[in-house]
């Protein structure tokens, strides 16, 4: 019985950590909007400043995609990088059936576009040209490192889709 009970006890634990751990981190996917819309106003953007767009597809409901974004915005060479050379949005995935036919059908067509990133995970990064045609999807897990991002993994992985990388 008290291993049971300390069995119990050491599940709960680890919820509660968990948990924690995701209400230290902000929300960063706006699950109100058109991710649709999000990433033609992204591109439009994109193109009228020389620049490409990142989608770090998830959704707030993935520990590791708020991960991400808060390694981003606290990492200064990490964060410039991004800034000087994407757009970079947060694009809210939802596949749950509980959220209705439409969301469902929605988020289906939404990986459609971005040529089916799911298969790697999430969080999963997709850069688009100015034009909005996918040039790459990258599976996040090339980039961690321990219970974390590499700066060095993730600063290769940005320089190297770069519209100058990618152009010369």
């Amino acid at each position: 019985m008290k291993k049971m009970i300390s069995f119990a006890f050491m599940i709960m634990m680890m919820v509660v950590m968990v948990a924690h751990a995701q209400v230290g981190l902000k929300r960063v996917y706006d699950e109100s909007i058109d991710p649709m819309a999000q990433i033609d106003e992204a591109v439009s953007k994109a193109k009228a400043e020389g620049k490409f767009v990142v989608c770090q597809v998830g959704g707030n409901w993935c520990p590791w995609c708020l991960k991400f974004a808060d390694f981003v915005e606290k990492d200064t060479a990490v964060s410039k990088l991004v800034n000087d050379n994407f757009e970079y949005i947060h694009v809210n995935y939802n596949p749950r059936k509980s959220a209705g036919g439409a969301s469902a059908g929605k988020a289906l067509q939404l990986m459609k576009r971005l040529n089916h990133p799911q298969r790697f995970g999430f969080p999963v990064f997709v850069v688009l040209d100015a034009d909005g045609k996918v040039l790459h999807i990258q599976d996040s897990s090339f980039l961690e490192e321990g219970r974390g991002y590499s700066e060095e993994k993730v600063i290769r992985f940005f320089k190297n889709w770069t519209p100058k990388a990618v152009k010369e």
